[in-house]
């Protein structure tokens, strides 16, 4: 048993237990659907799984207060699935490991899933909570919110009853989200056909690591390295002052998340090798102090493998390096009005250059419609001036501030002080909706941890609003 379900509130804690012990990656869910289903049956709640593969749960009103609005509950079953090198946990099968250190609730080697799972862990809470005084209170699971909202988008516009939407997908304990950026994702390709290695040539894998990575939406104003971004740069004096040519690179594996560690092999004359390796070392000392007091530990190396037989064509791979080092990475613009937050970003999440093909995969962000058009745009003809075919999809619109939000001006007085909302708004106009959650950090990472003291403030809120929710 974990010693996380001991920890206070015991009913988000052993419900968030219950949950880290179902494998849940986006794409993989259909383990977790049925534990909700099974879940909802025991705490004996209405459920079903709709047509987009949410789980939807309903919970009838408090007797006498059936005259309140009807309050839909919001998170997301899917977690990102982002492990250690040295980690062998298989996120199709196994359980995530959790451990206490602190104040922080942790995974061994793997993403934590808190984001979403401490989201679905209060709506299981609410459900099978029957002291609780409340209106209609159902509960909206959605499904791969992490690889481009499908269960939101395609969430059937007639199913829903509520009036409040109280998404519970927020990473700050204490901040009410009102409103957030739309985005849209960015693919290149191009398919090639290879050259053949110099056969006296000899090659080198170059591996980056150690890079914070993080949430490509939350966290990218922190200027955190870019492992492909960093990597272009040495790869580009390579090529210029040793004569290497590039074989393959893979940087990256999740679209909202930047890239943590990217490794190359290069091909290039023996007789340069050991010159490259000492440039290898002169970059690790810069990039350490480029980044001195944002990163902790950069490393980057280099080791002799087989010379692979083929190696990407001279033209192909410059142009592809062109692009790589000519798209746009972190923020591009601050809301003007609100200067402390960012308007329009993207990330340079994953490239693969390997066997004839390059792919290549950027999450564009804005919460200004023609802002998100413009940084898809720019990105579109980086790309495309380097030959490649260019696709956009998985376009999602902003959300809205509204700062006359009523179910907002009661959180406010009650504290005492996400994303798919925009979607979920597009087909539920009417909803009154505030996004709010207990203190997450580096989702997306391996060092995604939760912060054990939001957690009771964060489920006494939930609590109290639920009873306080006005009439219809």
């Amino acid at each position: 048993m974990s010693e996380i379900r001991n920890l206070n509130p015991e009913c988000i804690w052993r419900n968030f237990d219950a949950l880290t012990q179902v494998p849940r990656p986006s794409g993989h869910l259909e383990k977790v659907q049925q534990f909700l289903l099974d879940f909802a049956a025991r705490a004996g709640v209405e459920a079903f799984k709709d047509a987009a593969g949410n789980i939807v749960m309903r919970k009838p009103a408090t007797p006498g207060m059936e005259g309140k609005k009807g309050v839909i509950l919001q998170a997301h079953m899917d977690m990102v699935p982002q492990k250690s090198k040295e980690s062998t946990h298989n996120f199709e099968t196994d359980p995530i490991e959790t451990y206490i250190d602190g104040d922080w609730v942790r995974a061994k080697g793997t993403t934590l899933g808190s984001d979403d799972g401490l989201g679905v862990a209060a709506i299981m809470a609410v459900m099978e909570d029957k002291s609780l005084k409340h209106g209609l209170v159902e509960g909206l699971i959605t499904a791969d919110e992490e690889t481009g909202m499908f269960g939101a988008n395609d969430l059937p516009d007639d199913e829903l009853q509520g009036d409040i939407l109280l998404n519970l997908d927020s990473e700050t304990w204490g901040k009410f989200v009102i409103g957030s950026a739309g985005g849209i994702d960015i693919t290149a390709t191009l398919d090639y056909k290879e050259g053949e290695t110099d056969k006296d040539d000899a090659a080198v894998k170059v591996t980056l690591k150690g890079l914070k990575g993080g949430h490509s939406g939350l966290e990218i104003h922190e200027g955190r390295g870019n492992a492909n971004k960093l990597m272009a740069r040495f790869v580009h004096e390579a090529i210029a002052e040793y004569g290497a040519r590039l074989a393959t690179w893979h940087g990256g594996n999740m679209r909202n998340a930047i890239p943590f560690e990217c490794e190359v092999v290069l091909t290039l004359p023996k007789e340069n090798v050991d010159a490259l390796k000492e440039d290898v070392e002169e970059w690790r000392k810069l990039f350490n102090h480029e980044y001195r007091t944002i990163e902790d530990d950069i490393r980057f190396f280099a080791e002799d493998v087989p010379t692979p037989s083929h190696e990407t064509p001279e033209e192909i791979q410059d142009n592809l390096l062109d692009a790589i080092y000519g798209c746009h990475n972190g923020v591009l613009r601050m809301i003007p009005v609100f200067p402390t937050v960012v308007e329009t970003s993207s990330n340079l999440a994953i490239i693969n250059i390997a066997d004839g093909h390059a792919a290549i995969k950027i999450l564009a962000r804005s919460a200004n419609e023609s802002m998100k058009e413009y940084i898809a745009t720019t990105l579109e003809s980086t790309f495309s001036m380097a030959g490649m075919k260019v696709e956009m999809s998985g376009s999602y619109g902003g959300w809205d501030p509204n700062t006359d939000s009523e179910i907002l001006h009661l959180l406010e007085k009650n504290y005492h002080a996400g994303l798919e909302c925009s979607v979920i708004l597009g087909k539920y106009p009417h909803l009154d909706v505030v996004s709010l959650g207990p203190t997450l950090r580096s989702p997306h990472t391996t060092s995604e941890r939760c912060l054990i003291p939001t957690v009771a403030p964060f489920w006494e809120l939930l609590k109290k609003t639920l009873e306080e929710v006005p009439a219809k």
